[in-house]
């Protein structure tokens, strides 16, 4: 019996450690989504991540006859970046980001999490009036 639990215990534990991996670190997929950025803040009871939302132009239509705008909220890890992003709040944003399967509380409240920004354009709202 102790040579089986010698065995069961290593094979359990290694079980259970790629579980948590494939579940929290595993990067599922990466990818690049431009819009307007609406804002980026740092929130949180003990973890103080950093939280933003994109709008992007066009519409989501989970069923036929509705309309949702079509929103992408994220995560941010680097400090240096979220403060980039927070002077842009308004602007057109390219950003490139990675998706995980689960989030984690120090790593946001998203599953995509914003590693790099791509473009930052400034919006000329006089030039888009049509009067």
């Amino acid at each position: 019996m102790k040579k089986f639990l010698k065995i069961l215990i290593p094979i359990l534990l290694i079980i259970i450690a790629v579980v948590i991996w494939w579940r929290y670190y595993f990067v599922f997929g990466e990818g690049v989504k431009a819009g307007n950025l609406n804002f980026v803040v740092k929130k949180g009871y003990i973890f103080k991540t950093w939280e933003g939302k994109i709008i992007q132009e066009g519409f989501k239509t989970p069923l036929p006859n509705q309309m949702q705008s079509n929103e992408f909220e994220f995560s941010i890890i680097d400090d240096s970046l979220a403060k980039a992003l927070e002077r842009h709040s308004g602007s057109f944003v390219e950003l490139r980001y990675k998706e995980y399967f689960h989030s984690l509380p120090w790593r946001g409240n998203s599953k995509f999490v914003v590693t790099e920004i791509l473009r930052v354009e400034d919006v000329n709202w006089n030039k888009t009036l049509p009067y």
